[in-house]
């Protein structure tokens, strides 16, 4: 399996990125599936799918933390 970093690599001349799964945004940012499902009810953005189980962009996940972040810290 590729990983991250040679998927994004992949895709970048279509302009598009990899998709993580829950599972895998938990393990990027070292936080539980509770945590994530708080980020979620928060206005974390979630890619549409075909099928069962949630998928974010992590450029659009990173741009929302630091939209939150900055609105925290004001």
């Amino acid at each position: 399996m590729a990983t991250l970093a040679e998927r994004a690599e992949t895709l970048r001349p279509t302009g598009l990125s990899p998709l993580l799964t829950t599972a895998q945004l938990m393990a990027r940012y070292g936080v539980s599936n509770w945590t994530v499902n708080e980020w979620v009810k928060a206005g974390c953005p979630v890619e549409p799918t075909a099928f069962r189980g949630r998928r974010f962009d992590l450029d659009r996940v990173r741009e929302w933390m630091a939209a939150r972040d900055q609105r925290l810290t004001a």
